[in-house]
């Protein structure tokens, strides 16, 4: 897998957990107490983490990019 695919893998996934953490009825369970409130910070901590990996990833792309660009 070359690294741009891997970081649209990522992005993918960040996009997705993004949607769960915004959706209304993930909302309500945390609001309503039916899960333990530390789900809310532990699907915060995925999406930072996710988002600091496809930091790291961008990198080695844009240095591939402009390798290939020369």
């Amino acid at each position: 897998m070359e690294p741009i695919e891997i970081l649209k893998q990522f992005n993918s996934c960040y996009v997705n957990i993004q949607a769960i953490a915004q959706n209304e009825n993930w909302l309500l369970l945390i609001a309503e107490k039916k899960i333990d409130p530390e789900a809310a910070t532990h699907l915060g901590d995925v999406l930072h983490y996710l988002s600091e990996v496809m930091g790291c990833v961008e990198g080695i792309v844009e240095v591939k990019f402009n390798q290939e660009a020369e």
